[in-house]
């Protein structure tokens, strides 16, 4: 079942509300700014062995004890900011997620300083399977398995499949070109 459909099966409406803001304005949308590509990044690593739903109601305290994602930020993280983030009930208490945020950032910052940004990074390995995509980001990345991986290209326009063909935000999607279209031709 896609995203799309399942959205319609939730029956509470408060529930529905939360997914749908998610999916309608932003799930397989190009995002231009690496910080916010590196939120998607942690938040998406923060999923795992949860469901999207608990990230979303956190996503705001996210922002807040991540400094906004701020990639030079969290990389200049200290012993006490790991503290911090393990007791913030606000957020996924992980240390192996905190770490890897925190890790992951410092990769980010390497590969702006050799690429000009995280974005392009992205875009010169592009276009890659999803297999591929995956070894790259073990070869780079903290805690990025298949499912992290993939929902992160897809959810940022890398890799298809974000949308049903059927979907109406499947259409207002290609209006931005997500990466994957270069693939498809």
């Amino acid at each position: 079942m896609s995203y799309c459909t399942y959205i319609e099966t939730i029956p509470s409406e408060e529930r529905k509300l939360l997914h749908k803001d998610y999916h309608d304005n932003r799930y397989g949308f190009p995002i231009d700014d690496d910080d916010e590509l590196f939120g998607r990044l942690v938040m998406e690593i923060n999923q795992a062995g949860l469901s999207w739903e608990t990230i979303l109601r956190k996503e705001v305290a996210f922002r807040k004890a991540y400094d906004n994602f701020s990639i030079e930020k969290i990389a200049a993280y200290t012993e006490e900011d790991r503290k911090r983030l393990l007791t913030d009930a606000g957020i996924i208490r992980n240390k192996l997620k905190v770490n890897a945020a925190i890790e992951n950032a410092k990769v980010v910052l390497a590969l702006q300083e050799e690429f000009g940004s995280f974005k392009k990074w992205l875009d010169h390995h592009h276009p890659l399977s999803k297999e591929e995509w995956v070894r790259l980001f073990k070869k780079h990345f903290r805690f990025t398995g298949g499912e992290i991986v993939g929902e992160f290209l897809m959810s940022s326009g890398y890799l298809h499949g974000a949308h049903a063909e059927d979907c109406p935000v499947y259409k207002e999607v290609l209006r931005y070109k997500p990466r994957w279209l270069d693939r498809e031709k």
